[in-house]
């Protein structure tokens, strides 16, 4: 299955489950992981659980098996990896602390590059700084 349409599959069986706040982030210019992550929102641990177990089950009825489950047993937090599609499913609170969503924006990856640029020149200046310091006597 081309990564789009199970991409649009993942976001309508979790949108049919009551996720809330469904977002889609494009990461293909990101990461070679995958290519799109989903993240949704369940209101308790049971409708997170509720969320990802019906994710699971609909996937695999249609043939796609999950290439790895984590956080089922706290509920707070499941990750599931589809290969090209990455679900998240969180509690609001957890969504809010981890901001997946500005992490892996494409201004934020631009913005990382930058920042490790300066960092790169600054480590730069420090290397030159220490190789002009005068011989101790």
């Amino acid at each position: 299955m081309q990564a789009k349409k199970m991409q649009q599959l993942i976001y309508r069986i979790m949108s049919d489950a009551k996720g809330q706040d469904i977002s889609v982030l494009d990461v293909r210019r990101l990461t070679d992981i995958t290519d799109y992550m989903i993240i949704a929102s369940g209101t308790s641990t049971r409708h997170v659980n509720g969320i990802s177990r019906k994710l699971i089950d609909k996937m695999r009825e249609l043939s796609y098996k999950p290439l790895g489950v984590e956080g089922e047993d706290t509920g707070e937090w499941v990750l599931i990896d589809f290969g090209d599609v990455v679900a998240h499913v969180m509690h609001p609170q957890t969504r809010d602390f981890y901001s997946l969503e500005k992490l892996w924006s494409e201004d934020m990856g631009a913005q990382n590059e930058a920042d490790l640029d300066q960092e790169r020149q600054e480590a730069d200046l420090k290397m030159v700084k220490v190789r002009r310091r005068p011989a101790r006597k």
